[in-house]
């Protein structure tokens, strides 16, 4: 089977599934830890301009793939003929893969051949772990997505029995207000708010599975939480620490809660939390330790967050 994927977490799923060979084609965005696009994958959709710095008052107003926001990719037509594709994995949401599956099925359709498309929208710790299922049906790697899924259970098992320990011996959820952007700030949504939930806290900014919505640092400030999350969408744990160096501090910054508890923190947005997909809990194992770093110290991957003031 020949698959092209234009979702970094349907990437991840696949090589997770041992069905690295038969991946041909991927998009600029499918980077997972120990992984380039091999020599027999095409890139068939990249970004159309390299983005604006958040800190630069150029920068859009709205994330990328946002309502308002710059689109992330473009799918290339010509390389995805070249891909000749029989799976082809789409999202329908565009903060994900702003072609949609609308643009992709319309260049499927013009290939002149039977091609299946499958659209994995998951926005949820469950919704992922169904679009593993789901990807293990399509490719008939059911075993091994079952393998997959026993495992990311198991973790987040691990990490339950602890916060429910802490929970019963009186540890408080702390309120944790988790930032999607800077120079316009958003809240979080989609996944973010249950994986603060599932770590042990208590997310201030988003709903579960919602969209991402604007916000103003003076709502920051009236909120106040214990703990603030920089994850501006799509970027490093090196460009979120840049981007936040060079933006002034908001009106009131240095009164605020988390601030004077000095748990503030930058974590790497692009690898947990943006384009989620099996590190989704690794994300919620991030978000443990600075939730609760006496019980969960060194749960987080290596180089995920850092402090900042």
């Amino acid at each position: 089977m020949r698959i092209v994927s234009l979702l970094p977490a349907a990437t991840e799923i696949l090589l997770a599934l041992g069905l690295g060979p038969d991946v041909v084609g991927v998009t600029e965005l499918c980077e997972t830890p120990g992984f380039s696009p091999a020599e027999w994958m095409t890139v068939v959709a990249r970004r159309p301009a390299a983005p604006a710095s958040p800190a630069s008052p150029a920068a859009p107003t709205a994330p990328r793939g946002e309502p308002g926001g710059e689109p992330l990719l473009v799918v290339d037509g010509e390389a995805m003929a070249a891909a000749a594709p029989d799976l082809v994995i789409v999202s329908d949401l565009r903060q994900v893969c702003a072609t949609g599956s609308r643009e992709a099925r319309a260049m499927v359709a013009g290939l002149g051949r039977e091609v299946e498309v499958l659209a994995i929208d998951a926005v949820t710790l469950e919704g992922m772990i169904n679009a593993v299922q789901g990807v293990g049906a399509m490719t008939e790697t059911e075993d091994a997505a079952m393998d997959v899924v026993i495992g990311l259970r198991e973790r987040l098992q691990a990490v339950q029995a602890i916060v429910v320990g802490r929970r019963d011996r009186g540890f408080v959820a702390p309120r944790v207000g988790a930032i999607g952007w800077l120079d316009q700030p958003y809240g979080t949504g989609w996944a973010v708010p249950e994986q603060v939930r599932l770590a042990g806290g208590w997310e201030l900014f988003g709903r579960e599975g919602a969209r991402p919505a604007p916000m103003t640092w003076e709502s920051v400030r009236d909120l106040d939480p214990e703990i603030l999350v920089l994850m501006p969408q799509g970027l490093s744990l090196p460009a979120v620490v840049a981007a936040w160096e060079a933006l002034p501090r908001p009106d009131g910054w240095a009164d605020l809660a988390a601030v004077k508890a000095e748990r503030v923190f930058a974590v790497d947005a692009a690898a947990y939390f943006t384009h989620q997909g099996l590190r989704i809990v690794d994300g919620i194992e991030v978000f443990s330790e600075l939730v609760d770093p006496l019980a969960f110290d060194g749960m987080a991957p290596p180089a995920s967050w850092v402090r900042v003031s």
